[in-house]
């Protein structure tokens, strides 16, 4: 294992200083180290938290700001955050008008989300993203993963809070948000945990994972390499496939790294899914390309659609400005 490290015990403090130092303008860390929290709060406003396991930025912590999320939880890498940590963070960007948890739809997440909203003071909500079409139950799911889908979610109820939206009305939007993103993931190679030292999973040279997790969990199966049109073709027909009548409207294309890719290979993935999401009359009235849901130094990518009327591309076009995602301001 070759990483910028000093020890696997400090990775996560050394890091989180880090990031909260880079970008002190935005963003402080909480003096226990237990969450993220944006610099300017909004008197009224709904929060918005969020967190998950390290291993993924910039989400979650990347895109705590104005436009995003009030605070964000931080696991060990791979590891659901601790009940008590999101307790903490709505006690401290609640401004009255209670909060709403964005919950990525994996066991451990779901559970101390759950416990993190009993033991808060506030009224909070919860939103759970489970937009992952490659494989109903896995490693540490029941039901479909929350993946790249959950950015979009982040994005369109951080704007929507700025303009005032309420705990339930925020509520129900991130669940038609949700309701309306489809993704799908390919990995390259393995991700490798600091902490294991060694990839994850083995896989050859000339193999590919198709439908594989952000922590490495199984896909569908495993195949062995193809051209990129191919493999696009693939994943954006199993999107397809499962929108159904909704794939017409018009969408936001969102093609995403896992850490390991080249933007140049982001591109032209992405130059072969909308080519093949056109010819199935499908509107790309937003595109995104970028490693912002990631996992660790795994190579691949993952390809998200997701339905949009006038309402949520206005809140998707909202200024945003936080350490991983700007733009308007």
């Amino acid at each position: 294992m070759k990483k910028f490290l000093n020890s696997v015990d400090t990775i996560l403090s050394e890091s989180l200083a880090g990031f909260a130092s880079a970008h002190s303008d935005l963003v402080t860390l909480d003096p226990s180290g237990k969450f993220v929290r944006r610099n300017e709060l909004k008197p009224g406003k709904v929060a918005l938290i969020s967190g998950g396991g390290s291993g993924h930025e910039p989400l979650h912590g990347g895109f705590v700001g104005f436009g995003m999320l009030d605070a964000a939880c931080p696991g060990q890498v791979f590891t659901s955050p601790t009940p008590d940590q999101m307790m903490e963070a709505a006690a401290a960007v609640d401004t009255g008008a209670g909060s709403l948890f964005i919950v990525k739809n994996y066991e451990g997440d779901v559970m101390n989300f759950d416990m993190g909203a009993e033991m808060a003071e506030g009224e909070v909500l919860q939103v759970i993203t489970n937009d992952d079409i490659a494989v109903e139950d896995s490693t540490y799911t029941t039901g479909r993963r929350g993946v790249a889908g959950t950015l979009v979610v982040e994005k369109v109820l951080g704007a929507a809070a700025e303009q005032g939206l309420d705990l339930a009305a925020l509520k129900a939007l991130g669940d038609e948000v949700n309701g309306n993103a489809r993704s799908f993931g390919v990995a390259l190679t393995s991700c490798t945990v600091p902490a294991a030292g060694k990839p994850t999973f083995d896989i050859g040279e000339q193999e590919m994972e198709f439908g594989v997790g952000i922590h490495g969990e199984p896909g569908r199966r495993r195949d062995k390499m193809r051209p990129a049109d191919e493999i696009a073709e693939e994943i954006c027909s199993t999107i397809i496939e499962d929108m159904g009548a909704a794939s017409g409207k018009p969408a936001l294309l969102f093609v995403n790294g896992f850490g390991g890719t080249p933007s140049m290979e982001l591109y032209l993935m992405y130059n072969s899914a909308r080519r093949i999401f056109e010819q199935h009359g499908v509107k790309i009235a937003r595109s995104l390309v970028g490693s912002y849901v990631t996992s660790l130094d795994m190579a691949g990518c993952s390809i998200t659609l997701v339905g949009l009327d006038d309402k949520t591309l206005s809140y998707w076009d909202a200024p945003v400005h936080t350490p991983g995602l700007r733009w308007g301001m």
